[in-house]
């Protein structure tokens, strides 16, 4: 079974005395965080630093201390990915993905997304909660929101 590994983080700003978190909406119409794969040579920081440029033009990151989650999950590859023996066999592939997530603080509010995102919201938690599409990534948020409250 193919395997992937990728960088990703929660991504956030603070206004007013307020903690707003960055969320992505994915051209397969899913509101998540920042991710991507790792690329030969990279570290954990250089995959996501350069991710959150990529993805969002950030460049300012401060990575918090303390906080790492990983997640583990199967998705169906793509076909555009698929070989010629996967597409003649007319079964879907399956790949086991495992991301390293991290808690990073930024100060830019104003970003530019990627090709492969649709919108992008600085929302609070509540607001955050409801938007964002897969449970584990609620579990996630919740998780870096409490690890802020404690801070």
């Amino acid at each position: 079974m193919p395997q992937e590994k990728s960088v990703g983080a929660v991504i956030y700003r603070k206004q007013d005395n307020k903690i707003y978190y960055l969320l992505l909406k994915y051209t397969a119409k899913h509101w998540d965080f920042t991710k991507g794969h790792i690329d030969p040579g990279e570290t954990d920081e250089q995959t996501l630093r350069r991710e959150a440029v990529e993805e969002t033009s950030i460049n300012d990151l401060e990575i918090i201390d303390g906080f790492k989650e990983i997640h583990k999950y199967f998705f169906k590859q793509y076909k555009e990915k698929m070989t010629k023996e996967d597409l003649k066999k007319g079964k879907p592939v399956w790949v086991f993905k495992l991301v390293n997530f991290y808690l990073a603080e930024t100060k830019t509010k104003e970003i530019k997304i990627s090709d492969e995102h649709q919108d992008y919201k600085w929302l609070e938690y509540d607001e955050a909660l409801k938007l964002v599409t897969f449970k584990n990534a609620k579990e996630l948020l919740k998780k870096a929101n409490d690890f802020l409250i404690k801070k």
